[in-house]
């Protein structure tokens, strides 16, 4: 009996009742348009186009911040390493070995990044080259007339566009050979002229040519990875060497 009254005041206080509130969805028609039967008009398509591209550049932008990041982390604590080997010269080799061994890592992480950074901005050097460049000079043609369905295809089946060690040479010519020839010529000056005595030096387990050894392989390793591996080419020409086998031997794009 309550529930009864409860329920007559509600509806003799809004003069409705509760199931009125339902929202009434109205039939749809059977042969209603389908958005993939739909043909898109031009301005449709532009507006698309500017967003999709918006999107595209926030992205580069994003890992393009993440880069100059990891740079600046190497180029911290090169100087604290370096610091730290004047301030104690006896632990100078330990703390440029450190030093050269945490840039490596830095490198690594800077090259993988690399990778991401490149697929955002190959797509959008493709809408910037065959999209607007078009626009802007009143020429309808693109340069290249597969553009949509190469951006489409790496939309659909995201892929790397360069290797891991094409990424790793790339970082290491742009930024990190400048780091690892401050490094070296510290070595060689606590080598050439050390501050502390001979017998006061750290690793005094090893022998003496070991620390020596390590650099010179180190070394060797990189100066093979910049001579030997091919260089990455501009997104506007290597876009997909081969479009048929678009990717091939890159691993795809394990975000």
């Amino acid at each position: 009996m309550d529930e009864e009254r409860k329920g007559q005041r509600r509806e003799s206080r809004f003069g409705r009742r509760e199931s009125d509130f339902k929202p009434q969805f109205p039939e749809m028609p059977d042969n209603k348009p389908e958005f993939e039967n739909t043909p898109l008009s031009r301005a449709e398509y532009i507006a698309a186009l500017a967003h999709f591209y918006r999107a595209e550049m926030h992205r580069s932008l994003v890992w393009r911040t993440r880069l100059d990041t990891t740079t600046n982390w190497a180029i911290l604590a090169t100087l604290a390493i370096l610091t730290a080997s004047l301030q104690n010269p006896a632990y100078a080799r330990e703390a440029l070995l450190m030093g050269m061994f945490s840039n490596v890592v830095f490198l690594i992480i800077e090259a993988r990044r690399f990778r991401f950074f490149d697929v955002w901005r190959a797509r959008v050097r493709m809408l910037e080259e065959n999209f607007y460049g078009g626009i802007l000079r009143r020429d309808q043609s693109s340069p290249d007339f597969r553009w949509g369905d190469h951006v489409a295809d790496d939309l659909l089946c995201p892929r790397f566009h360069l290797t891991r060690l094409q990424a790793f040479r790339a970082r290491l010519m742009r930024n990190f050979r400048f780091i690892f020839l401050f490094l070296l010529v510290a070595w060689i000056g606590h080598r050439v002229a050390p501050i502390a005595p001979d017998h006061e030096l750290g690793l005094s387990s090893l022998p003496a040519w070991a620390p020596d050894a390590v650099v010179v392989l180190l070394y060797l390793v990189l100066i093979g990875i910049s001579v030997f591996t091919p260089k990455f080419q501009s997104p506007e020409v290597a876009y997909w060497p081969d479009p048929e086998h678009p990717g091939e031997n890159i691993s795809s794009l394990d975000v």
